[in-house]
């Protein structure tokens, strides 16, 4: 055959009287602010591990007073490969550790303090569980983190300037001595009674304005250039607090808010948090921090009151099945290890999602619909039932509706449905609702707001061969990269 590589492929196809689809639309413009790719990688794990562990832990505290002698901090029988290995059976991507709580007890040899585990009978002074929690970490597949309160109960200098000189001197040794850190976590709590050095007072600071975070997080960036550590703080900048500690993102949850008024411990920007701001300029998804007992470190009289996996897994679905991510605590105890409790609800949980979410009845459906982005199969229905989160289904340019039906082979029985956007270009789907074949009959059967990167959607529970898509509000031409059925 004759080729005509100066002409354009529909002319060539004619003259070469050969046969050619016409060449598909341009792709979709992005909408709004979009996301990094650390950001992306980071709502891509999905779930990752908190652990606190400190004198709180012996103390049966909360939050310790800042006066607590390092003397008490001997865990009988520390195995952070036993951490490591119940939380990535769980499923967990990353682990970020409480490597200084409000006490100020750091659980490495800091230089700067003598308030740490080189202070303590544990290994004679000689341990560092942040290093062998970085090492196991690794080792186990899973990416390290780190917290480092800004408030300090045991430092004599709190509130003054030289404060922040310390703070910033053990963030540095943390990136130094322990990086790559994938997230670095900063507390909202700060200022209030504490010992400080001795000083049994209350202290309060401008929240706003004292520890000049500025200047910090362009430290953190320039300790690691290459802009892969995610940074989380009530005001982010790359991702924000989800404003409760429940394990639950709103509906609609929007990646996007405007951080102008945004501070860390800043009150009254709950509802703000929760929800995001839809169009805003900033790309900031909610982080859901929750911990699987009532309280955050290990008291044995909550032993009893671990959550079971039934209610981790409603967690699952209000945190990841709503577009954002989960952070679930699980704090050591005493012995140093992860009590069997705990341990047991994890694999329950494990257990739940994995059954829950094996089998995707769609996998051998076909879809389609009325009207799509030209009217081209590479932006046609059929994209949503790949697991190519490159392929989307998209609409013409000025639509902010759409729909599709999907076609099972047989009836089968439905509980969830599972819709992603291509977030790459953007959130955009502001309502949606799904129908299903009842009797004859299209009957809607659940329906939301937000989509993002994940929802997970729970539905009424019906047998169907035919379920439709349609997005009913969006702030861009709409845009879905997948849908699943279970």
């Amino acid at each position: 055959m004759k080729r005509f590589p100066l002409l354009p492929a529909g002319l060539a196809c004619l003259i070469s009287l050969g046969t050619c689809a016409p060449p598909p639309p341009e792709a979709p413009a992005p909408y709004g602010a979009l996301p990094t790719e650390a950001q992306l990688e980071w709502q891509q794990m999905e779930t990752n591990a908190f652990i606190h562990f400190t004198t709180n832990t012996f103390t049966n505290k909360e939050w310790g007073y800042g006066d607590e002698s390092p003397e008490i901090f001997n865990p009988t029988d520390l195995d952070v490969d036993q951490w490591m290995e119940v939380l990535s059976d769980a499923g967990f991507k990353g682990v970020v550790l409480t490597s200084k709580h409000h006490d100020g007890f750091t659980l490495w040899p800091s230089e700067y303090t003598d308030h740490s585990v080189e202070a303590s009978p544990w290994k004679n002074g000689e341990g560092d569980i942040v290093g062998m929690v970085e090492e196991s970490a690794r080792s186990h597949g899973m990416k390290f983190g780190v917290y480092l309160s800004p408030w300090d109960r045991n430092r004599s200098d709190y509130g003054d300037s030289t404060y922040i000189t310390y703070y910033r001197n053990q963030l540095t040794e943390l990136f130094e001595n322990y990086g790559p850190i994938f997230e670095m976590w900063f507390d909202g709590a700060n200022g209030g009674d504490g010992y400080y050095g001795g000083a049994d007072e209350r202290r309060s600071i401008d929240g706003q304005h004292y520890y000049d975070w500025p200047t910090t997080l362009d430290m953190v960036r320039e300790l690691q250039p290459d802009s892969s550590t995610i940074i989380f703080s009530d005001a982010g900048p790359d991702i924000r607090w989800v404003g409760n500690e429940r394990g639950v993102v709103g509906d609609p949850n929007w990646n996007t808010i405007n951080p102008d008024t945004l501070y860390a411990g800043k009150a009254g920007i709950t509802d703000l948090l929760n929800h995001g701001t839809p169009g805003a300029d900033t790309w900031m998804p909610a982080e859901v921090d929750v911990s699987i007992r009532p309280g955050w470190f290990y008291h044995a009289e909550e032993d009893s009151l671990v959550k079971t996996p039934q209610q981790l897994f409603e967690i699952y679905l209000t945190s990841v099945g709503r577009g954002s991510q989960l952070l679930l605590n699980i704090p050591p105890d005493r012995r140093g290890r992860i009590h069997e409790t705990d341990v047991a609800s994890l694999r329950g949980w494990r257990q739940m999602i994995d059954s829950t979410f094996a089998d995707n009845l769609a996998t051998d459906a076909s879809a389609d619909g009325e009207a799509y982005r030209g009217m081209h199969e590479d932006y046609g229905p059929a994209q949503v039932l790949d697991d190519d989160p490159e392929t989307y289904w998209a609409t013409d340019d000025g639509a902010t509706t759409g729909s599709f039906t999907i076609q099972l082979p047989e009836a089968r029985e439905l509980g969830y449905v599972l819709l992603q956007e291509p977030i790459r270009l953007g959130q955009r789907v502001a309502g949606f609702r799904i129908s299903a074949l009842v009797d004859g009959e299209m009957r809607e059967i659940g329906s939301g707001e937000t989509i993002g990167y994940k929802r997970i959607l729970l539905v009424d529970r019906v047998s169907t061969d035919r379920i439709t898509v349609e997005v009913t509000e969006s702030l861009a031409p709409p845009l879905l990269s997948r849908v699943a059925v279970y």
